[in-house]
């Protein structure tokens, strides 16, 4: 297992330098020049000039890319060009509340979607299973961009159950989570479904009920274990979605994440803010994938000993 963990953490590293190149490039792509966004169009521009000098925005993009790699190895991301504050600190403050929002969403999606999918599994053909593949369909098909709006007229400002924005209680949490997690929820249900069909098919499922085990015992102990590999797999991709769908829903419901942090700092031009907030989601997104590789190994030993 040690081998195995060993291994899957030396092929991130050239995955980590390659998403911090990439971060890098396309930030410095972007059009725009920070100093005119921070001290207005009608500037002087000896006064822009002096302001990039002291930013270090005059220098070659190769000094500048070898500043943030060996920067970023020591956990040090700049200093925000608009706030004056360390990177690394305004990710951190937003930190707990993206995770809130994350988990939130996973919750509310792996909740709803196991259920739906086995239930739909189990009863093939019948009513309950072509509704909720319906309901899973429509789940899908519906953008996060469009349901958070719906949901903020529907349940805050037409009924008054909810807060339509801000952070604080768990009620502020509902909505935001909801808009987030559908998605994701109605994909899972779709993969549990057909996964678990699968499974079904099986000879050691029957093999389970010749020997006396409940259907209920048979599906879930045996065939549903059996199942969740192509699940896990999809939990651990869609957990990078979440955190990138987070930027539009917190922008929706003035959530107080990196999210709303990076659309902030795009709007600014704050270069080294923008970098922090992608490279986090982009290692975060990394770390799952390696978690979900680990998850394998938990699941099947025979993945961790090929």
């Amino acid at each position: 297992m040690l081998r195995f963990l060993v291994r899957r953490l030396a092929l991130t590293i050239p995955v980590l330098v390659g998403v911090a190149t990439l971060v890098f490039a396309l930030i410095h792509l972007i059009p725009g020049d920070p100093a005119h966004a921070m001290l207005g169009e009608t500037a002087a521009e000896e006064d822009v000039q002096a302001l990039r000098e002291r930013l270090g925005l005059d220098r070659p993009l190769l000094e500048q890319y070898g500043r943030f790699l060996g920067g970023a190895v020591r956990g040090d991301l700049g200093t925000s060009l608009r706030t004056n504050e360390p990177v690394a600190t305004a990710v951190v403050d937003r930190l707990p509340a993206t995770m809130e929002l994350a988990a939130a969403a996973m919750v509310i999606a792996i909740g709803a979607a196991l259920p739906l999918g086995i239930i739909a599994a189990v009863g093939r053909g019948t009513v309950v299973d072509h509704a909720a593949t319906t309901l899973s369909l429509v789940g899908v098909s519906i953008p996060n961009f469009w349901l958070g709006p719906l949901l903020a007229i529907v349940f805050a400002v037409e009924l008054g159950w909810l807060p339509v924005s801000g952070r604080g209680t768990w009620a502020h949490l509902v909505l935001p989570a909801i808009s987030l997690g559908a998605a994701l929820g109605a994909i899972l249900a779709r993969m549990t479904r057909a996964s678990l069909l699968e499974e079904l098919r099986e000879p050691y499922v029957q093999a389970a009920r010749a020997r006396g085990a409940s259907r209920a015992r048979a599906v879930l102990r045996h065939a549903f274990r059996n199942s969740l590999i192509p699940v896990v797999t999809l939990v651990g991709l869609q957990f990078g979605a979440v955190l990138t769908g987070a930027v539009i829903t917190e922008t929706i419901f003035a959530w107080p994440g990196i999210g709303r942090l990076l659309i902030q700092s795009i709007g600014f031009r704050d270069y080294p803010l923008v970098q922090g907030c992608i490279l986090f989601i982009a290692v975060t997104y990394v770390g799952m994938n390696l978690l979900t590789d680990l998850v394998y190994g938990v699941l099947d030993p025979r993945i961790r000993y090929e």
